[in-house]
């Protein structure tokens, strides 16, 4: 039988999103059984003293924390407006005839019109996913900020904690919507490109998702004029 170069998105495409979906299956894992090993639960386990001491402050001294969720709440607003904005044009590519730039014979794969189609609309996809965690993560630390702020109040620790690590999950989240978003684009000047930037990708994350650091056990903090959670 004849090999036809567009059985190779049949095999390298398929093979690729495997791979980055495997390890990230792989990486929920070690984040839910094993947290002091990858970079996600280190974090998370900083963030949560820091929500312990910062709710230990006084309220004219939370000018930092409010600071520090500021941040990091425009950080995901820009995030997603950006998502969004690379969404419409890629909706608006899809919808008008330049779609067919790339269409050429430098791609080794297929070049179809329903695969290029497939394209777009699974870069599409992924944007959207970025967009929509960006935004979650943007509301949770919003709400983390409200907590922070009330005034003589006796919100207890763990509800801060809370929307905190669900602010920076959904920031995880939607950095690795990202990441497949970067491969998938790839996949536009063929499926090799797609296939080697997966390998790459897993490589490259498999490092900066690993912790070797121990978890510092932090001491009690002393108590201070706002209450700690029950």
């Amino acid at each position: 039988m004849k090999f036809e170069k567009e059985y190779l998105d049949l095999f390298l495409v398929p093979t690729g999103l495997w791979i980055m979906f495997s390890y990230h299956l792989f990486l929920l894992y070690r984040v839910l059984r094993y947290p002091q090993t990858t970079v996600i639960g280190y974090e998370n386990h900083n963030k949560m003293a820091w929500v312990e001491r910062m709710m230990q402050t006084e309220t004219r001294d939370l000018g930092s924390a409010l600071a520090v969720i500021s941040n990091n709440t425009t950080a995901a607003t820009f995030l997603g407006s950006m998502c969004i904005t690379l969404s419409s044009l890629i909706g608006t590519w899809v919808a008008g005839s330049a779609q067919n730039i790339f269409v050429s014979r430098l791609i080794f794969g297929d070049t179809s019109q329903t695969t290029m189609s497939m394209k777009y609309i699974s870069l599409l996809s992924f944007f959207l996913v970025a967009f929509v965690s960006f935004v979650q993560s943007a509301r949770y630390f919003v709400h983390a900020n409200f907590l922070i702020s009330t005034p003589n109040s006796d919100i207890p620790v763990k509800y801060v904690q809370l929307a905190v690590i669900r602010g920076s999950n959904f920031w995880s989240l939607g950095l690795r919507a990202l990441y497949f978003a970067i491969i998938l684009l790839l996949w536009i000047f063929g499926p090799i490109p797609m296939f080697a930037a997966s390998v790459i990708m897993v490589l490259f994350l498999h490092v900066v998702d690993t912790n070797s650091l121990p978890l510092h056990q932090y001491g009690k903090p002393p108590l201070g004029q706002r209450m700690l959670g029950r």
